[in-house]
């Protein structure tokens, strides 16, 4: 299954580093960023994270939250926050059926001629109903937090 323009999150249930859980049905009425990684402390990762950590401001200026999400553990995610004074919440999609499968973006790889399964570097843009209302996929990191924000603030 592939998410588009139009469709609603699944509620499915994901780790935080505290412990705690959080799923879509937590922005219930609010707006929302959803951005999907490949892995933490790698370059492309942490420099996306870096982004909308700095932007964070920004977004919730405009009224729209963000949650980054990857395949790394709770442990894992708080050690990459801990090392790069990140702000943008993480949580931990570590189901075999979870959110990145459900949402289309958990996709055959290849690399070196070798085929793995990764994470499809992929932002979206939820709406107030739950919605999505923009989707970008095979993300190249330089200039799309500046991009994902322009779209949030024109919501």
């Amino acid at each position: 299954m592939m998410t588009d323009i139009g469709d609603s999150i699944p509620d499915i249930a994901l780790a935080r580093p505290d412990g705690s859980s959080v799923s879509a049905a937590d922005y219930a009425g609010k707006a929302w960023v959803l951005y999907f990684y490949p892995k933490d402390d790698t370059s492309g990762c942490t420099r996306e994270a870096q982004e909308f950590s700095a932007q964070l401001a920004d977004f919730e200026g405009a009224g729209v939250s963000v949650l980054g999400v990857s395949k790394d553990p709770p442990k894992k995610h708080q050690k990459f926050i801990e090392k790069y004074g990140l702000t943008v919440p993480l949580a931990s999609d570590a189901e075999a059926d979870g959110l990145a499968e459900a949402m289309g973006v958990w996709v055959e790889k290849s690399m070196y001629g070798k085929k793995y399964m990764g994470m499809d570097r992929s932002t979206f843009l939820i709406g107030k109903d739950g919605k999505v209302v923009r989707i970008w996929r095979k993300v190249k990191v330089p200039g799309h937090v500046d991009e994902v924000l322009a779209a949030a603030q024109a919501l």
